[in-house]
């Protein structure tokens, strides 16, 4: 599953609805709201799970996804070191990240394409990937009906 920065995961697009994603994939494993009433949607067999803004219409702004098929330019992610990861991003100019630390857990966020690596004794376990909020500190949608 390729990984598009700014944009998505596979097919993927931030600012689909429910109805346009699962158009692609079918109903979710699960179904649920978090603590802000997003809607949540989580597929077993994608290891996706998507959320849905509630204060922005129920567009697609968050995946948080730990599937050994992900790719970001052609290199895996899952169950790889964080720094052999790094390495291979620096090559497209991706450097800069912000570390956090969380028991064993620790997070690499990179803000320019707002991505997220969560790695736990050194491997890279979970990937995360937000819409962009543009200079007019709005999300930047890539879905637009056709």
């Amino acid at each position: 599953m390729k990984i598009n920065p700014k944009h998505g995961i596979d097919k993927l697009l931030f600012g689909m609805k429910q109805n346009d994603v699962t158009a692609l994939y079918g109903k979710p494993d699960r179904n649920y709201k978090d603590e802000d009433d997003n809607v949540i949607f989580a597929y077993n067999k994608l290891k996706m799970r998507l959320t849905f803004y509630k204060e922005e219409e129920l567009k697609l702004g968050y995946i948080v996804a730990s599937s050994p098929e992900l790719e970001l330019f052609g290199y895996k992610l899952i169950n790889r070191k964080i720094s052999e990861v790094k390495k291979d991003l620096v090559t497209k100019g991706i450097t800069k990240f912000t570390q956090e630390e969380f028991d064993t857990f620790e997070n690499y966020f990179n803000e320019e394409n707002w991505i997220i690596f969560q790695t736990e004794f050194d491997e890279v376990v979970k990937f995360e990937i937000g819409a962009i909020i543009n200079q007019k500190d709005e999300f930047d949608w890539k879905f637009t009906k056709k």
